[in-house]
């Protein structure tokens, strides 16, 4: 007999996400405990050797709560069994910017690019299923934050990869009960004092019961063909800031309003929001509404003044030139 269909699914989603790691390279699995990483990190124990990798384990003590830590050398103590042929525990001190989410995972995420650096590890393997997917476009559509929010998170980011994107949560908890294996279930998931705890508890069961089931695939559906088309936007615009820019140098860019005012506006805003973050505007706050109104000195010129930007940057118009710079514009 094979394996339960469960562990099957799991193990082959490992597989095929790790199918271009040259043999020989360290895969890492971030590992809470929960059913989908634990389910995720007995994949990877299972495809690593078989495939000539080597494989570890990365438990992350953010210091939350109460028996942190014994939790963590709990989840690291896990690695021989699973097959897993190291494991560490990255003990983080969670900030406050953002929120308690974003700052535990800002704090969580700057501790495994760091261990990744440190063992040389070609991929990080993180444990978001398509229910998390459907829960983080809900949240975007709640922002109102436009097509890439919309597009969730992507199944390869860099050295991190989401194997289990088209697999649901239930499938992580059958995998774990077929191996045996206990997962942990932290507080935190239940706790209503947070934004994604709500869509999950909330949110998300409201919409199936009221539309029906399904909602969940369809919201990671639509977060695929989201990305589909963020992305081919985004390559449009990266070719048409090279045709519009006039130059480009350090604390100054300089755009021709004439080819900017040709292109259709979703293009024409990533290329101002390009221009704006090359001239040295932060990206964490220049906003959409930052955007459109630079976007108002191409297409509703009346003479206006300079459009301030985050950073202490502008962007102003001189004829046919758009020029965004440190402030004031000499």
């Amino acid at each position: 007999m094979g394996p339960h269909p469960a562990v099957a699914d799991v193990r082959r989603a490992v597989r095929e996400a790790l199918a271009d790691v040259g043999d020989g390279e360290l895969v890492l699995v971030a590992c809470s405990g929960g059913a989908d990483s634990l389910a995720l990190a007995a994949a990877l124990g299972f495809v690593a050797p078989r495939a000539g990798l080597k494989a570890g384990l990365l438990t992350v003590d953010h210091q939350l709560q109460e028996g942190s830590a014994a939790r963590a050398r709990t989840v690291a103590a896990l690695a021989p069994a699973l097959g897993l042929d190291l494991a560490e525990i990255l003990t983080v001190d969670v900030g406050t910017t953002g929120g308690p989410e974003a700052a535990a995972r800002d704090a969580r995420y700057a501790a495994l690019a760091e261990a990744a650096d440190k063992l040389q590890a070609a991929a990080v393997l993180l444990g978001h299923t398509r229910n998390d997917q459907a829960e983080t476009v809900l949240l975007g559509l709640a922002r109102g934050s436009g097509l890439r929010s919309l597009s969730g998170m992507a199944p390869v980011t860099g050295r991190y990869r989401r194997p289990l994107l088209s697999l649901s949560r239930a499938t992580t908890v059958a995998a774990c009960a077929a191996l045996g294996l206990s997962p942990w279930d932290d507080p935190h998931n239940e706790d209503p004092r947070y934004t994604r705890v709500r869509v999950r508890t909330r949110v998300l069961p409201l919409l199936e019961s009221e539309l029906g089931p399904g909602v969940a695939d369809a919201l990671a559906r639509t977060a695929d063909l989201a990305r589909e088309d963020a992305d081919a936007l985004d390559t449009w615009a990266e070719s048409a800031y090279q045709d519009c820019a006039l130059s480009d140098i350090a604390g100054s860019v300089t755009l021709a309003v004439p080819e900017l005012e040709r292109l259709p506006g979703a293009v024409r805003r990533r290329v101002l929001r390009r221009a704006a973050i090359a001239a040295g505007a932060p990206s964490g706050a220049l906003s959409a509404t930052h955007v459109r109104a630079v976007e108002r000195l191409i297409t509703a010129w009346r003479g206006q003044k300079a459009v301030d930007l985050p950073g202490g940057m502008a962007a102003v118009r001189r004829y046919d030139t758009l020029i965004l710079a440190m402030s004031p514009i000499a």
